[in-house]
């Protein structure tokens, strides 16, 4: 079977990506601060900001057939108050993954952002639409796209959005469940818009990718365009929460120390059509997180 190095395997793409991925490749992956547990994947701890040649040495040893670049810090303001954290990360170590994968002729696959888009724009952003970041996150995932494409042509960027799953990483969904399930308020904004993927479409479709041995850039997202208010009152109904904690808030109400772009959907039309597979809308991905969570409610950890 090939080999598939998963660089994030705890994460939350990382880790249900290796949960797809042991059905077809013999796989591999890096951690940091939290340990894989998985007794489906080999897994290597790797600090990519402190020792960046181990990445290199480890990439060169295993020599995989894929490499898939999930890594990248989960802070937006952190990105834009730190620079350096930012363009080490999703720069400069991109440049190095990029760099040896090149060498040893491992293809490499990287999770972009809709982020690279400014966000004026009244439909979902195809392939085609020219990226113009309005923060320093954006800016930085934009530059490692280019460094990606730029390396080999047989490499991949898929661009996705507000992804969530069953997981202790999904952020935005764990926060408005716990939450609401001891019975607390919550904000989320109205004038934040996104196409929110389901980590597990995300990561059946990247298998697929790496079956057919597609490369370029494409966008990778959930086909409903909502804000978060929206996606809240989505889980609420779902899993027959109270609606009324839930408090519509604006960016001008919440301030945050980088700039949002105000919409940023995604049309996944160009990959769906070559891989033959849809990415669920909104109310199939949230049914699909409560049956999930009938399956294993001790996921949610409330505190």
């Amino acid at each position: 079977m090939k080999k598939l190095l998963v660089i994030g395997g705890s994460g939350l793409v990382g880790s249900t990506l290796i949960k797809y991925g042991v059905r077809n490749f013999n796989t591999y992956s890096t951690y940091n601060t939290n340990k894989i547990s998985s007794s489906n994947s080999e897994e290597f701890y790797v600090n990519l900001l402190e020792d960046r040649s181990a990445i290199i040495n480890l990439i060169e040893k295993i020599k995989p057939n894929v490499v898939v670049h999930t890594a990248a810090h989960s802070s937006v303001d952190l990105c834009e108050t730190d620079h350096k954290l930012a363009d080490t990360l999703h720069v400069e170590v991109t440049k190095d993954i990029a760099s040896i994968c090149k060498k040893i002729e491992s293809k490499l696959l990287y999770l972009s952002t809709d982020w690279v888009f400014e966000g004026h724009k009244d439909k979902k952003y195809t392939e085609k639409d020219l990226p113009n970041p309005v923060n320093h996150y954006g800016r930085t995932k934009l530059q490692a796209e280019e460094i990606i494409l730029n390396s080999c042509s047989n490499n991949v960027i898929l661009r996705t959005a507000v992804i969530y799953g069953w997981h202790v990483k999904s952020r935005f969904t764990n926060w408005i469940l716990s939450y609401l399930m001891q019975e607390k308020n919550v904000d989320p904004f109205t004038d934040q818009y996104g196409t929110p993927t389901l980590v597990d479409d995300l990561s059946q479709a990247i298998i697929k990718i790496i079956e057919k041995d597609v490369s370029g850039l494409y966008h990778a997202a959930g086909n409903t365009c909502l804000n978060r208010y929206e996606f809240a009152l989505e889980l609420a109904e779902n899993f027959n929460l109270k609606k009324s904690l839930i408090k519509p808030v604006t960016e001008l109400e919440k301030k945050q120390d980088a700039p949002r772009p105000s919409s940023t959907c995604l049309d996944s039309q160009k990959l769906e059509k070559l891989l033959d597979f849809n990415f669920c809308n909104i109310q199939d991905g949230v049914k699909f997180l409560y049956e999930s969570y009938k399956n294993n409610p001790s996921l949610l950890s409330i505190s």
